[in-house]
């Protein structure tokens, strides 16, 4: 009973993934269907328009095997192997870095905001017991 469930979650997924498509196609948007059918789906959750148990045990399945949507991907490069020649290399540097860079300005901006949140609950607690 449970893959049945979760084969119908998929079909959500799938279904807003497909109206983002549309969505893309009908008005000639510069922005992946995919991207827009997220986004429809981020803002029916945000509004309770679907509820999240309705897509949870799909997406968690979905996560869960992730790494094995990427091997074709990575099997498709041996096609190509100019890209593992000097220009290959240096498209690894760049990508290795950018990926470093984003880790720690993710990690840095998360601090920051934590630190911040952090500083109003104390001013808060602070203005509370003066009153």
């Amino acid at each position: 009973m449970k893959i049945i469930r979760i084969l119908i979650q998929i079909g959500i997924l799938y279904a807003f993934s497909f109206i983002g498509g549309a969505v893309e196609q009908v008005l000639d948007l510069p922005v992946p269907g995919s991207i827009i059918g997220l986004i429809l789906l981020l803002a029916c959750l945000s509004f309770k328009i679907v509820p999240v148990m309705i897509v949870e045990d799909g997406a968690s399945f979905l996560l869960a095997i992730l790494p094995l949507l990427f091997i074709p991907a990575m099997t498709g490069v041996i096609n190509y192997p100019s890209l593992l020649s000097g220009t290959g290399a240096m498209l690894f540097f760049i990508v290795v870095v950018s990926t470093v860079v984003t880790m720690a300005a993710s990690g840095f901006a998360s601090q920051h905001l934590e630190k911040r949140s952090e500083r109003r609950e104390y001013l808060c607690s602070k203005h509370l017991s003066q009153s």
